[in-house]
């Protein structure tokens, strides 16, 4: 199996001369940092905008910061929301990055679902879905065509442009797509992107979109590879039980506050991460939240379903948590990986 990190970082608004915003990001780099050399795959950083509680916004210009501080790790953005963007500036940025690193962008894209954000940047959520598929388009081609190329589109236009720099990987980044129902699922498929999957869905659910994945995917005459599906979760190393249902309360609670911002008005916002229950069996039994002992059998539990390839989210126990994974759970994993590969 391999690991990786998926998250965020945040920088406080306000406060006077005293509060120092950089420290929650200085913070996420050096956890990102450590996380290399203990062994994980890869960072995957959010974009999100206007939530008032300092998530990452300019995912690319912080992971092309952090790619200047690592040499293996792997660099992803999850989700690079399309909509939002003039898709030939992002593909100038991604490539800057891609080209900075030695080739370790895994470019990671999506809609969009919160509702505040689409409102903020006064883009209808009804037109997310086209400018998305326009934008996607738009990326590809510029990342691939070496010829002056135009493109007359619903939403942008660009007239007789080669786009530089050029990425080192080729054709262009792996592309991965946030998905959850089984149409998107279908087109992440249609497209021969790599998935990724919320943390929030409870594990019968994953499993199952794994499952709608492969068939996607093979029925397109293509071998299907688990290592390219990405499998978020919650991850809290506990000391105890107690300690263990504290960080589940904690989690519904900043899970409120996310649907929040993300729900319209009209209560109509029906995105698949908004509708699971969010009672504290429910979260436990998304969340890698527990002792040792009980993380490493739900891991066993994924891993069983074909699950390959995690991408854990700081739950609150921070730096020691993933000391303490990387310690006493990966190991089990990456033994049982290799015995098997030698039989």
């Amino acid at each position: 199996m391999k690991f990786g990190l998926f998250g965020s970082a945040q920088a406080k608004r306000g406060g006077g001369p005293d509060v120092d915003s950089a420290k929650g990001y200085h913070d996420w780099l050096e956890f990102n940092i450590e996380a290399e050399a203990l062994g994980y795959h890869s960072a995957f950083a959010v974009e999100h905008h206007f939530t008032g509680f300092g998530q990452v916004s300019a995912t690319i210009n912080l992971l092309t910061y952090l790619a200047a501080q690592t040499t293996t790790l792997r660099l992803g953005t999850a989700v690079m929301v399309l909509p939002w963007h003039n898709p030939v500036l992002l593909a100038e940025q991604a490539a800057t990055l891609d080209l900075l690193s030695g080739g370790r962008l895994d470019f990671g894209v999506g809609k969009g679902y919160r509702y505040n954000e689409f409102e903020g940047f006064g883009i209808p959520m009804e037109e997310a879905g086209e400018r998305f598929e326009e934008s996607l388009d738009v990326l590809i081609r510029a990342w691939t065509k070496d010829e002056p190329w135009s493109h007359k589109g619903k939403f942008w236009n660009f007239k007789d442009i080669i786009v530089e720099p050029p990425t080192i990987q080729k054709p262009h980044p792996p592309f991965w797509m946030g998905a959850g129902n089984p149409k998107t699922i279908d087109g992440v498929a249609a497209r021969g992107c790599n998935l990724l999957l919320d943390q929030f869905a409870p594990v019968k659910v994953i499993l199952e979109r794994i499952e709608m994945f492969r068939n996607a995917v093979e029925k397109r005459g293509r071998i299907f590879n688990p290592n390219e599906v990405g499998v978020a979760r919650g991850l809290y190393v506990a000391k105890d039980f107690s300690d263990r249902d504290s960080a589940i309360e904690r989690r519904i609670a900043a899970r409120a506050r996310v649907d929040n911002l993300a729900q319209r008005p009209d209560g109509a916002n029906k995105s698949s991460i908004m509708s699971y229950d969010d009672t504290a069996e429910t979260a436990m039994e998304a969340a890698l939240f527990g002792t040792v002992d009980e993380i490493t059998e739900k891991v066993s539990k994924l891993r069983e379903g074909g699950v390959r390839y995690l991408l854990l989210s700081d739950g609150g126990s921070g730096i020691e948590g993933l000391r303490k994974f990387s310690r006493e759970v990966m190991p089990v994993f990456i033994d049982s990986d290799t015995a098997e590969a030698a039989e």
